[in-house]
């Protein structure tokens, strides 16, 4: 992309979604702004970009983070290593390995604490800083192996220039300014992403090579050996995704006996009970995926699809654009790009001991779902079949990890769609502010967490989240009537409407009795009153 098609494409989005961040770099950076703009036009955002001034980064790392906004660092090897940099000559002493171990591992860790920072690496050649040119290399190779450990994006070294810097500090060739904002602005939008959260899997040809159908257990290869390699390498992933909170299922056009025979009777990495379901029939694809997204409560926009069969893809894709689809080629070259797509839409910045049951508390959702007979005067007594316990206690400044993950992850039943640091909650905490938190069990078993609620020390509650795989539970409105019954019940609700919290209006409705406004007024007695029926479904613990 030139200047001029730049500026066509910035002008031809009339109506974009903004896409806000702060371009953290120490170098000059104007001359990107364009390019920013126009690969995030393309991509249907207005790039909304603040910047800092010019050789401020050091103390940008060393200052609190902004609450709400997005960083991406554009990082020189010198801001790893202030030493490296060629503006400030080169150091009269050669740089140990003891030194130059201590100030990359503080200025990666400075930049590391930082959760909300996404970052971009420009590579670039050092002056011989070591005793021998094999040490100022080994050099230059540690600090790429820094920011890589910061999950950055690494930019080819031709978009380095050194007479560019040198003029006027900006470090970037002129011939690839469109290169180096396409990258930024990839990063942008991956970390505004939230993670997926189902992968739906074909399986001939996908989880195995061969067609189980024709070819039958013996003729399938899946092991490390052969034709099976890339097969067992992707197994290998999905359970390693598996294990840290991805809900994996499978859809195949196929008999569910030939379907589920490999993972019954073969030796493979992944077994029947690594997925929320198996789904074989002969209805469409697209089909298949909707009735999972029916069954999980989950919104399609959470679900990725992979398969061989491009024309599989292509029926998905226009039945359920929401999908995510991916295709499988079976060759190993085509692995490692896979395998980084995968981590880029599932990866999590951390993992809780609930993520590695999500498949077990989704399996349990799948059982316990409500039939679609189940309406009006049988709703109570299905819900009462399922013997339902609801284990609520108040979360303390060190016991909140999965409350605060549950709140910055809610989408529907979130009721103002607000993040929270770690900071901002703790904040609250300290300053009076109280966390609930409740699980939910049945007959069926444990669905973890499903309930986050944090109010202030004026009585506000400032989130209120449920998930959504407990939908059509009563269990929100089991806890409004515990929490009007306690001590410190609050006084009122902070309701915005988001584009996806429509459950929370409905619920608002329903206990109001009309449209919510902002502040919603929580009046313990009745609420009280009007959700006994709910909570007389469970059994409490905890509390």
């Amino acid at each position: 992309m030139n200047f001029l098609q730049a500026h066509a494409a910035v002008k031809s989005l009339r109506d974009g979604t903004p896409l806000r961040f702060t371009l953290a770099c120490s170098a000059v950076t104007a001359t990107l702004d364009i390019y920013l703009r126009a690969h995030a036009a393309q991509a249907g955002f207005v790039a909304e970009i603040e910047t800092i001034p010019f050789n401020s980064l050091a103390q940008r790392i060393r200052s609190p983070e902004q609450s709400g906004m997005l960083e991406v660092f554009l990082l020189l090897p010198w801001d790893l290593f202030p030493q490296a940099d060629w503006r400030t000559g080169v150091p009269a002493g050669s740089v140990s390995d003891a030194d130059a171990h201590r100030v990359l591992s503080e200025h990666v860790a400075l930049f590391a604490q930082r959760q909300a920072a996404r970052y971009v690496f420009l590579p670039a050649a050092i002056a011989p800083l070591g005793a021998t040119l094999a040490g100022s290399r080994a050099l230059e190779a540690r600090i790429l192996a820094g920011a890589r450990t910061l999950g950055a994006l690494e930019l080819p070294r031709h978009c380095f220039s050194l007479p560019a810097y040198f003029e006027s500090g900006n470090p970037l060739a002129s011939q690839t300014l469109s290169e180096v904002a396409a990258g930024i602005i990839q990063t942008a939008l991956t970390a505004r992403a939230e993670p997926k959260k189902v992968l739906v899997t074909d399986l001939d040809n996908t989880l195995w090579h061969g067609v189980i159908g024709e070819d039958g257990l013996d003729g399938i290869a899946y092991a490390p050996e052969g034709a099976g390699y890339p097969f067992f390498a992707f197994q290998s992933l999905l359970k390693k995704l598996r294990n840290e909170g991805t809900v994996l299922a499978a859809v195949s056009r196929n008999d569910r006996d030939l379907a589920v025979g490999p993972f019954i009777r073969a030796q493979m990495v992944l077994g029947e009970a690594d997925f929320v379901a198996i789904v074989a029939s002969y209805h469409s694809k697209s089909a298949q995926i909707a009735q999972l997204a029916q069954d999980l409560n989950l919104g399609l926009d959470s679900f990725v699809f992979i398969d061989d069969n491009p024309i599989e893809l292509e029926e998905v894709g226009r039945a359920l654009p929401q999908v995510e689809r991916i295709l499988f080629d079976g060759k190993p070259a085509g692995l490692p790009a896979l395998f980084d797509r995968l981590a880029t839409l599932f990866g999590k910045p951390a993992i809780t001991a609930e993520d590695s049951q999500r498949t077990e508390l989704y399996r349990a959702r799948v059982k316990s779902s409500v039939p679609s007979t189940a309406q009006g005067a049988d709703l109570r007594e299905f819900l009462e079949s399922l013997r339902m316990t609801l284990t609520i206690r108040e979360r303390t400044v060190g016991d909140h990890l999965r409350c605060l993950q549950l709140i910055n992850k809610t989408n529907q039943f979130n009721f103002n769609g607000r993040r929270f640091t770690e900071a901002e909650l703790e904040g609250l905490l300290v300053a009076g502010g109280h966390l609930i938190g409740a699980t939910l069990d049945d007959c069926n078993g444990t669905h973890g967490e499903v309930i986050a609620c944090l109010i202030d020390s004026q009585g506000t509650i400032e989130a209120f989240v449920m998930s959504c795989r407990v939908f059509q539970r009563r269990a929100e409105y089991a806890f409004v009537a515990w929490l009007a019954a306690q001590s410190y019940a609050p006084r009122h609700f902070r309701y915005v409407a988001t584009d996806r919290n429509e459950p929370v209006r409905l619920f608002l409705e329903r206990l109001q009795q009309g449209t919510p406004e902002e502040m919603v007024p929580f009046e313990a007695a009745r609420l009280g009153a009007a959700c006994a029926d709910d909570l007389s479904l469970f059994r409490l613990a905890g509390a």
